[in-house]
């Protein structure tokens, strides 16, 4: 499929081109452009021999911010957080910096070890690992051929 912008110059291109224009001012603006950007963090999960990591890209906030629960196998992270305004005497044109509340889950497999979980936050990453279950651990052995 083709996606073919209207050109308002060109009156041949629709019936009614004022209306298209009211439509792209609105849909351009960057009060609704700002909200249509995902607010949730980005997220890598990984896997080593002994662990498994997930690193979540969230700078700009405290390791206090953040709360981590396990309930059952579900690893949630969160963080509620605003921006409070320390500047009452000026008229702001555009304001981009915003803090909102955000939350991810990840169910753990069931090789995880729920009972040994660490986390960090450093550089605006959190680094979270949780060990395996010493039976699921990647086990490397030479294989003898007859």
């Amino acid at each position: 499929m083709t996606l073919v912008k209207f050109n308002s110059q060109n009156k041949k291109n629709g019936a009614l081109p004022e209306m298209s224009n009211v439509f792209d001012s609105i849909f351009n603006d960057t009060f609704f452009a700002d909200r249509l950007v995902s607010r949730v963090p980005a997220t890598n999960i990984s896997e080593s021999t002994d662990n498994f990591h997930i690193e979540l890209a969230a700078p700009g906030l405290q390791k206090d911010d953040f709360r981590i629960k396990l309930d059952g196998d579900v690893l949630t992270i969160s963080v509620d957080k605003s921006y409070q305004d320390d500047y009452q005497d000026r008229n702001y044109a555009k304001r981009e910096f915003s803090y909102t509340s955000f939350t991810r889950s990840f169910t753990l497999p069931e090789t995880a070890n729920a009972e040994q979980i660490d986390a960090k936050y450093n550089d605006g990453i959190l680094t979270i690992n949780i060990a395996k279950r010493e039976e699921a651990k990647m086990v490397s052995r030479q294989i003898e051929i007859e």
